[in-house]
């Protein structure tokens, strides 16, 4: 992973798929928190609300209950939504910032519970003191919880749409004969390496034969890793025809 003077990062992922993400300011990271904080709040309160109901009877225990109920649910909170919604809570969404594992693997669930585990340390003294400063200071703009996790937060480029007639091939695409796979696949190819698989389609008459055949594999390499479909379906089809179908899927309706 390296980073650049605009701020951007560049994730080489293991299949050897490139792509370059502009990394979330600070300031943008703290307007998603304050939404997420507010949805946390309002949670919260409900919580409250009820635990009131029973104090006269459960006096010693209320308070306790209350502390812990808003450690759940603002922990729980961010696990869930940055799981669920693939590294986004309400907050990201609204912003347009997601959750990236660092060297650009699919973010794992062991993440997602370790970056959100580390909030409570990143928010001393108060106001994300700590998270703040070690952002600031951080190479990636990283706070403890990203730190420990080896995740960072982006600002995901939305992908153009390309000229889905040249993606056509006009011959039969096996990888739709089974739809829940197909609809998986679309879901996990992220806009970034799609656009990246559709330029070197589009531009693979200008490439060397054997650059051709690294970058076909690789990204060929990358998809097949993402959804695993039956051996007699994909086996006997070419890395580039793999590409090629699984853009299809995902561009073409």
């Amino acid at each position: 992973m390296e980073i650049g003077r605009s701020r951007s990062v560049t994730i080489r992922t293991p299949e050897g798929v490139t792509f370059s993400l502009p990394l979330a300011g600070i300031v943008t990271r703290m307007l998603a928190l304050i939404v997420d904080l507010a949805c946390v709040g309002m949670a919260a309160g409900v919580v409250d609300q009820l635990v009131r109901g029973f104090s006269v009877v459960f006096s010693d225990g209320a308070r306790a209950f209350q502390l812990i109920a808003y450690f759940v649910i603002s922990t729980g909170y961010g696990i869930a939504l940055e799981w669920f919604w693939h590294g986004q809570t309400l907050g990201k969404r609204i912003l347009g910032l997601r959750v990236m594992d660092g060297e650009g693997r699919r973010l794992r669930p062991a993440q997602v519970i370790l970056r959100n585990l580390m909030r409570p340390l990143d928010m001393l003294p108060g106001l994300y003191g700590v998270g703040g400063t070690v952002s600031l200071l951080s190479r990636y703009s990283q706070r403890l919880g990203d730190l420990a996790a080896n995740t960072i937060v982006v600002r995901p480029i939305r992908a153009q749409l390309p000229d889905v007639e040249q993606l056509r091939t006009g011959k039969y695409n096996s990888l739709r004969e089974y739809p829940h796979l197909a609809a998986r696949l679309k879901r996990r190819v992220t806009p970034e390496v799609a656009a990246i698989a559709a330029e070197a389609v589009l531009r693979r008459d200008t490439l060397e034969p054997s650059a051709r055949v690294r970058l076909f594999g690789e990204l060929a390499a990358h998809f097949r890793g993402l959804v695993e479909y039956p051996a007699e379906i994909v086996e006997d089809l070419a890395d580039e025809r793999y590409v090629r179908n699984v853009l299809e899927v995902v561009f073409v309706r």
